[in-house]
């Protein structure tokens, strides 16, 4: 069948160019209100590049869907529904892993040196020598990167194996995610993960709708309303799906998740047509938070709006890393340098460039390939470390190379929703002007509202008259929290024909109902909940009416006549409803106090309150009113109708009539609800931010509810001014605006993410330059695409590493671009999580993971690489001493064994014990996170610190050698056996001049490399002369030679430890370590 599918218009067949026209009324206004319209221009042209799921070069393409006939009618060969966080597969693997590891310098070198073992003319030792070094480092990475890919297969197979159900011919059926197929109808239970990209046809509520949950996608804690398709909704069977012949025309997959564009084509005898937009489908890794719903799968794998937004994991390099593989080059340059010169002292003639390839293999030793080794067995050892902290229990470490980076963060990416708030609205004040209650007052709101209750008359013609008193402003507020919202009542199946009752025969049940809460705003059901906690509860609501149940088990009924729905633009929402027992009409409204300012009665408290409620890090809402009487609401309903029937304007003149109610309203009440942190979340960021870390907030959410959070997590401290972009549209909006913040000192920014769009379009350098010397920075309605954008616009203008943490789907491309990802296991899943480099249950242990394992392993780290490269020097300089001073030979000193053990058994242990070294305590170190400022700057492992311990090894080398050649007694095995045993003593004597914080496993090291040796003289009798290492002469000798060696270096630490302490040596004394 052809792709191309005629449409039905004005009963003219007209082409599928002609889609946009087709359901230009019914997605116009939803385009214009989607917060990432910056993506309608702009994401068609990656799509390409975003995933090649197909295994093709070839773009996306509309589609064609016939519902339920995936094998049959459908041409085209669409992705596999699979969830796929791994590096390598089977194939890949090898080839891929040599690659990297070869393209790491020293690995590269040691290759080369290693092949050049197999010419004869220029081998100056066994094979073993360099091959075995080898193979064992390369061996050991690949199993870590084996095992690491291995635990990402497990994970994704547990999400890939997540059984669903779906419905076929034969019935129903249960089939594994992996196996779900374009155009099959799944079912999906309440509280089930959407797999894939779904369009919905029907759903247990006879309205054709559903809320589903989006903070996976889209940050966002709204639930959102989704809506069937109208002409499947009503099929009676649910086998009506398939026998229906229908057919959905798709638009090619996109990356915006906020729209939709399709079309639903029965092919019955109903012959009918229905637009498509997005309040018609389920994205991927969204939640169906009411029902059951049944949907036709219409993109799966790397097609859906999830895996789209979510970038490629790339292979990071640790800074660590790169520097020390920038260092081995300088050492290579050494070793070339240093055989030219030996070389030329020996003069370039005969074949010079034989014996110029044999000096180099001689000086190889100051590229120690062990450095590779031991680094990596460190990391392994930090993880550990990491996992089995009892401070922060069931910590994961996903990617073991990265730890060492949390040394270094100087930028920290955080979400909102689930990272720094738990996601639990509460409400927490009610402010009437004169009087205000908080969570300790309760029981008193409880009591004036039942004693209002008593005091009204039955009597709808005979109202009472009463004076404004606390009892009747707490009864109007009250009852303006219950009735002015968008919230819908949920209950159990069998009291749905109950509730339909009329009011007068509902039965003794409804007194007694429990009914939970659904709504696109937690705020409103945080309110909702709060009202029905003391005593007036929300038991029904339809399209026209409400049912609410008094504090003395009264039914009160009210007619909803107009809802004006919350809107970023208008900031409010309203309604106008009707009091059946009073026949009372009342315009309820509510909003942000800057739009609800200039709409009430003139007040002198509302904007203190609301500055007070905004410092306590609540939400604020204003609560207002105006009673109608019958002739004024006749008169609005006049005007909004003829506003409805409007051609040209009708949006604006909706609006006006809107307006025109919205005068003079009387003030009922200021609410406060508070979106609970996650625990410690303020003493975190304030130990972060005093550790010189700055943090940036990214979130799907308003922008009111991300200042108000900034401000209640103290991201934003209260000496600090914030700043809010206006909205930009131009090249001047960002010019001027730009110019105005520049002004401005120690000043936080919040910028819209369509505005920052705009801003990076036309300065980019410039806006980054300047806002990353912002204290904090919180980007609002931010798409996941664009918060990764911020990570690589962080990476390429600003300097230092940078973490980026949340816990849902849409952190994960912000996680895997940072240089550190940390993933939050929380309510929103845990594709964050798994696509981490480290994993955490709570925001709070950030801090420790970076003050504390942070500023170990990259202190230790250091430490240990500095050490394994003073190790392969000072073996070096002996070599080159020797050489020059028989002659230029070039010939090795030590025999392979010796070189070989050198590296490995004989000062391994203790050079590898530097792991559990540590300068201050993790108490100190959380206590003065200032400390941590020092790590930022490099200064552990910098190439200063490396020419210092450069010169160590040439004196060092120089003493051992010169020392023993002055002790010389003509036997070549004499020399030998002085200048070793002097050297890994020298060695391990340099591990205890090293260390900061002594550890019993140390000591073993230490005992066990020196029990060791002093084995291997016994055995190698060959190489050394026995009766000489048991006298006394070769033991005062080798003493002589190691103290000259060490001795100074000791009594140059002391002097500099006296007189010029670190800050750490500073406090580690002041508390008595």
């Amino acid at each position: 069948m052809s792709e191309d599918i005629p449409l039905v218009k004005n009963g003219k067949s007209v082409k599928n160019d002609s889609l946009c026209t087709c359901l230009n009324m019914t997605e116009t206004n939803l385009m214009q209100t989607s917060t990432l319209s910056s993506y309608k221009s702009t994401s068609n042209d990656n799509l390409k590049n975003s995933c090649n799921c197909l295994g093709k070069s070839k773009g996306f393409e509309a589609r064609t869907i016939y519902i339920g006939k995936s094998t049959e009618l459908n041409r085209h060969r669409y992705p596999k529904n699979v969830v796929r966080n791994q590096k390598y597969s089977i194939f890949t693997f090898i080839p891929i892993v040599l690659f990297q590891q070869f393209a790491v310098f020293l690995n590269l070198y040691f290759l080369v040196m290693a092949l050049s073992q197999f010419i004869p003319s220029i081998r100056i030792g066994l094979l073993y020598t360099y091959w075995a070094p080898l193979a064992f480092v390369i061996t050991v990475t690949m199993l870590r990167e084996a095992y690491d890919d291995f635990k990402r297969y497990l994970r994704d197979k547990e999400l890939n194996s997540q059984l669903y159900k779906i419905l076929t011919y034969d019935g129903i059926r249960m089939v594994p995610s992996s196996q779900l197929k374009v155009s099959d109808v799944i079912i999906i239970e309440k509280n089930q993960r959407v797999p894939a990209d779904i369009v919905l046809l029907k759903t247990s509520e006879k309205s054709g709708t559903c809320f589903i949950r989006t903070d996976q996608l889209d940050g966002e804690t709204d639930w959102k309303l989704r809506v069937a398709v109208s002409t499947t909704q009503n099929s009676e069977k649910i086998s009506d799906l398939l026998d229906i012949g229908a057919q959905i025309y798709a638009e090619k997959p996109q990356l915006r998740i906020n729209a939709f564009e399709g079309i639903f084509i029965r092919n019955d005898a109903e012959k009918t047509q229905e637009p498509l937009s997005i309040e018609n489908t389920l994205w991927s890794n969204t939640v169906l938070a009411s029902g059951t719903a049944y949907g036709a799968i219409i993109y799966t794998g790397c097609e859906t709006r999830s895996v789209m937004n979510t970038s490629k994991p790339s292979n990071k390099i640790g800074l660590l890393d790169e520097e020390i593989n920038n260092l081995t080059k300088l050492l290579f340059t050494a070793v070339v340098l240093l055989s030219l010169v030996m070389v030329a002292l020996k003069g370039f003639h005969g074949p010079w460039y034989r014996y110029l390839f044999r000096f180099i293999l001689l000086f190889s030793y100051i590229i120690p390939i062990s450095l590779r080794v031991n680094i990596d067995m460190a990391k392994t050892v930090y993880s550990w470390f990491i996992q089995h902290d009892k401070e922060i229990p069931n910590t994961l470490v996903r990617s073991s190379t990265m730890s060492e980076e949390m040394g270094r963060i100087s930028y920290m990416l955080s979400d909102k929703t689930g990272t720094l708030t738990q996601n639990e609205m509460v409400f927490k004040r009610l402010h009437l002007g004169t009087v205000s209650f908080g969570s300790d007052s309760m029981d008193e709101i409880m009591h004036h509202l039942l004693i209002s209750f008593r005091q009204q008359t039955p009597n709808k013609n005979q109202p009472m008259i009463m004076r404004r008193t606390i009892v009747t402003r707490i009864r109007d507020a009250i009852e303006a929290l219950a009735l002015c919202h968008n919230v819908t009542p949920v209950y159990e199946a069998n009291m749905a024909e109950i509730l339909n009752k009329p009011v007068d025969e509902m039965g003794e049940e409804v007194k007694d109902l429990r009914v939970t809460y659904q709504a696109s705003s937690p705020d409103e059901i945080a309110l909702v909940s709060w009202t029905e906690s003391i005593g007036l509860t929300l038991i029904k609501r339809d399209l026209n009416s409400m049912l609410l149940r008094g504090p003395q088990n009264e039914l009160l009924e009210y007619d909803i006549l107009q809802l004006f729905p919350f809107t970023s633009e208008t900031k409010r929402m309203g309604i106008i409803i009707k009091d059946k027992q009073t026949d009372e009409i009342v315009f309820f409204l509510k909003g942000a106090d800057t739009v609800m300012q200039s709409i009430v009665q003139y007040n002198d408290w509302l904007n203190e309150e609301c500055s007070n409620m905004a410092r306590e890090g609540l939400r604020t809402l204003v609560v207002a009113k105006k009673i109608l009487s019958q002739e004024q609401y006749l008169e609005f309903e006049q005007r909004l109708t003829k506003a409805k029937l409007s051609i040209q304007d009708r949006n604006q003149k909706i609006q006006n009539a809107i307006e025109s109610l919205e005068k003079d309203l009387e003030l009922l009440c200021l609410t406060g609800v508070e979106d609970k942190l996650q625990t410690n979340v303020r003493t975190t960021l304030e130990t972060l931010r005093n550790a010189g870390v700055k943090i940036w907030m990214l979130t799907g959410d308003k922008l009111e509810t991300a200042t108000c959070i900034a401000k209640s997590s103290k991201l934003v401290s209260r000496d600090q001014d914030i700043y809010t972009f206006k909205p930009i549209e131009s090249r001047d909006d960002a010019r001027n605006e730009m110019n105005n913040f520049r002004r401005k000192v120690d000043t936080a920014l919040v910028i819209l993410g369509e505005s920052l769009e705009t801003v990076l379009k036309f300065y980019e350098q410039e806006f980054i330059e300047i806002v990353v010397n912002c204290p904090a920075v919180v980007v609002c309605r931010c798409s996941p695409t664009q918060k990764a954008q911020v990570v690589h616009l962080l990476k390429k203008y600003a300097k230092g590493r940078i973490l980026a943490i949340g816990d849902g789907g849409n952190d994960v491309s912000m996680i895997q671009a940072a240089h550190v990802g940390v993933g939050i296991q929380g309510k929103e899943g845990v594709q964050a999580s798994l696509a981490a480099d480290f994993s955490i249950t709570q925001f709070s242990h950030v801090a420790r993971l970076i003050l504390v394992h942070g500023r170990n392993s990259y202190k230790r780290s250091a430490s240990l690489s500095q050490f394994v490269m003073h190790r392969g020097l000072i073996i070096s300089i002996i070599q080159a001493i020797f050489s020059s001073v028989f002659y230029y030979a070039s010939i090795s000193l030590y025999q392979g064994f010796l070189l070989v053990g050198y590296a490995t058994v004989y000062t391994m242990f203790p050079v590898f014990s530097l792991v559990l070294d540590k300068d201050v305590s993790p108490q100190i170190a959380l206590t003065y996170p200032e400390l941590y400022k020092e790590l930022t700057k490099g200064r552990s492992l910098s190439y200063k610190t490396f020419l210092l311990w450069v010169l160590i090894s040439i004196y060092q080398g120089a003493a051992i050698i010169y020392g023993s050649l002055l002790l010389f007694e003509q036997d070549f095995n004499h020399i030998v056996a002085i200048t070793f045993t002097a050297l890994i003593l020298t060695e391990l004597l340099m591990v205890g001049l090293t260390v900061r914080s002594w550890h019993f496993l140390m000591i073993v090291a230490m005992m066990l490399s020196l029990i060791c040796y002093i084995f291997s003289l016994l055995i190698f009798r060959d190489f050394f002369d026995a009766e000489f290492i048991q006298s006394i002469e070769f033991g005062w000798k080798v003493i002589v030679i190691t103290l000259v060696s060490c001795l100074p270096l000791y009594i140059l630490k002391c002097i500099r430890i006296k007189f010029s302490p670190p800050n750490y040596a500073k406090l580690m004394q002041s508390h008595g370590k």
